[in-house]
């Protein structure tokens, strides 16, 4: 059955270009104030090509000048003066696209942007704003413009920007692996952008969307099914059934990578305090060990369970070895600190604990505990910074947590 796809609006709303020129800045300024509806300023470059012929200069500098205050008219009459004189002045002709593109005329535009090309094939921005402009137009070469023009452009915010126009090409086309690539390095481009990560996710989302449904067709009664029935459980926060389908899995398919460790999991986050859970997700693990090897995140959990049973010297074995397996993970480096501060030794609990915090900054149980050896250790303006993080972090994952529980809710039958 055919999914509906949601075509997003395009990202970050108007696309502006950073620009190196005052005169620019100013230009884009008056556009933006006479409530243009796409911004994008490219800086060009006044030099590299400029004809020695002083009325070439002149028309120039006066262009320049006539940007400068703010009148775009007169600015365009000078470069129409130099392209007359050099029709094959990529300057002029890249600066005029460029306003006609902050007009909204990208038919004339493209022409301009065009023949600057045909002058200088290796201009990244007049590329850049004609594979938008081709965009708009539903012309073919816009992919192929802008995919360009994304790889040879050096300035963060510009590849954002084309970026942006990219993965909503390749997305309104269906094309959702190059569309997840390019969002993948937008994400990377600008980490904080609002309307990237909605985007991102949307991707992601329909890719996942799109690979259940393939798996559900091909293989409906297989281990693999009732894996992805267990995990979307456990997201739902039902782990008792998630159990259930995990142990399907298992019946179908006894070595069934990952299955193991995530069955122990889903077992010690239902009743870590139990003494029977902690056996039976203890076997789990030692199951997963000796079918895939030993990794970080299984010596953290046995050393979690030692820990949660009072017994401190296999929990630092087992966190150590975790340690050993990776240092770089950041639950590996909280295990350790936390058993550190059980065994009264704060000085070396911090250092990992420092680790951990810097490796996973967002969570909330490594501030805390960090803030607790810093205060064992008289740092008290260290120990109150790390609490204020703990206390940050804390309610925003208690807004997270309800807005995942208004996505979740379900109707009830009354309704």
């Amino acid at each position: 059955m055919e999914q509906t796809r949601y075509t997003p609006a395009r990202l970050g709303g108007y696309l502006h270009f950073q620009v190196s020129r005052p005169s620019l800045i100013k230009a884009v300024s008056l556009l933006i104030g006479v409530g243009i509806p796409m911004i994008v300023a490219f800086p060009v470059a006044y030099s590299h090509q400029a004809s020695p012929n002083s009325q070439i200069q002149r028309h120039l500098q006066r262009a320049a000048a006539y940007l400068k205050s703010k009148d775009l008219p007169s600015a365009v009459k000078e470069y129409d003066a130099v392209i007359r004189l050099n029709p094959g002045n990529a300057d002029a002709l890249t600066n005029r696209g460029a306003i006609r593109f902050l007009q909204g005329d990208c038919p004339a535009a493209s022409e301009d942007l065009r023949a600057a090309l045909a002058s200088d094939p290796s201009l990244a921005r007049p590329k850049a704003m004609l594979g938008i402009c081709e965009k708009r137009l539903a012309k073919p070469d816009a992919a192929s413009l802008l995919e360009a023009s994304f790889r040879e452009l050096r300035n963060s915010s510009m590849r954002v920007r084309v970026g942006t126009e990219l993965a909503s090409l390749y997305y309104q086309h269906g094309d959702l692996e190059h569309a997840s690539a390019v969002a993948q390095q937008l994400v990377a481009l600008d980490p904080d952008n609002v309307d990237i990560l909605y985007f991102a996710q949307l991707v992601y989302r329909e890719l996942a969307e799109d690979t259940l449904n393939k798996l559900a067709l091909l293989a409906p009664d297989s281990a693999r099914m009732q894996q992805v029935m267990a995990e979307r459980l456990v997201n739902d926060g039902n782990l008792t059934a998630a159990i259930e389908h995990y142990k399907k899995a298992l019946v179908l398919q006894p070595d069934l990578p990952g299955v193991h460790f995530e069955l122990g999991e889903a077992m010690l986050n239902s009743n870590a305090s139990d003494p029977a859970t902690q056996s039976d997700a203890i076997t789990q693990f030692q199951q997963a060990i000796r079918l895939e090897g030993d990794t970080a995140e299984l010596e953290g959990e046995l050393g979690h369970i030692a820990q949660l049973r009072g017994d401190t010297q296999t929990a630092f074995a087992r966190y150590t070895r975790a340690v050993t397996l990776n240092e770089n993970s950041a639950s590996a480096q909280l295990g350790l600190g936390s058993i550190l501060m059980d065994m009264k030794k704060p000085a070396e609990a911090a250092r990992h604990l420092q680790l951990a915090v810097r490796l996973d900054p967002l969570n909330s149980d490594a501030h805390y505990r960090l803030a607790l050896a810093e205060r064992d250790l008289d740092e008290t303006t260290d120990a109150a910074k790390e609490m204020k993080l703990f206390q940050d972090i804390r309610k925003r994952e208690d807004t997270v947590k309800q807005i995942y529980n208004e996505m979740n809710r379900r109707p009830s039958a009354t309704q």
